[in-house]
């Protein structure tokens, strides 16, 4: 457990510099994403370590680079929407903001810090070992797994559930399984089912978040009655989805 626990970090960590270094030289479209990807696998696999040395700053160091590039990828997924759906002019006016944007978090003091962090934090991890603080760890991991998974039921059987926070939990629980495949307990339409659902709840999340932009950027008032409209179908189609992941993975 300890082993993989440390290749997967390096692998992380190389996975880091090479967004990084993809987003200094601007060579492609998806390097901010793989960052972001990269960043929620990371705090996934320490989310369940937490109280272990060297964890509370290397996810400290995590969540101000979330910070930095949350409003960086909004604006990204807006573009290529613009772009697609016939308003050249609003998409060129975000994609110039983003040509500019890529390496500056590149260059940023958060990105920096994070990886000077996340370099150090296998050192920290083999002297726990040797301290005898790791003993227990596969335990220690399933429980918290576990009361994820536990936290999604209960949010799922709120009828005045908030959605928001339903996406974020199945995001967790979801990230949790990919960097713990070999602890997964859940049913096996448990998967398919958490991706739908975060599918459909990412619809109606990025037409909350346009519609409360547009009410600040004047060149986005023509894609307001659409996102309206496909807001209100998106939550329908969340609402449907989530029910069967109800029934499909938890007892009433």
């Amino acid at each position: 457990m300890i082993n993989r626990l440390v290749a997967t970090i390096l692998g992380l960590e190389v996975r880091l510099l090479a967004c990084q270094a993809r987003l200094k030289e601007r060579t492609d479209p998806e390097a901010l994403h793989d960052l972001r990807t990269t960043m929620r696998r990371l705090r996934s696999l320490l989310r369940p370590l937490r109280g272990l040395p060297g964890v509370e700053q290397l996810e400290a160091a995590a969540s101000r680079v979330g910070e930095l590039t949350t409003p960086l990828r909004d604006r990204e997924v807006l573009a290529a929407y613009l772009l697609q759906h016939h308003q050249p002019q609003a998409a060129q006016r975000r994609m110039a903001q983003m040509a500019e944007a890529y390496p500056a978090v590149a260059a940023s003091p958060e990105l920096a810090q994070l990886l000077i962090v996340l370099d150090a934090f296998p050192r920290f991890l083999r002297a726990a070992q040797r301290q005898g603080l790791l003993k227990g760890l596969r335990k220690r991991i399933e429980k918290r797994l576990g009361k994820q998974w536990k936290i999604l039921d209960e949010a799922l059987h709120d009828p005045a559930h908030d959605r928001h926070r339903l996406r974020l939990l199945i995001k967790r629980v979801r990230y949790s399984i990919d960097a713990y495949p070999e602890l997964d307990r859940l049913p096996k339409a448990a998967m398919p089912r958490l991706k739908s659902a975060q599918g459909a709840l990412g619809d109606w999340h990025d037409c909350v978040q346009w519609l409360a932009m547009a009410e600040q950027e004047a060149d986005l008032q023509p894609c307001v009655a659409v996102w309206t409209a496909t807001m209100a179908e998106a939550e329908s189609r969340a609402d449907r989805v989530l029910e069967k992941l109800s029934k499909a993975c938890f007892k009433p």
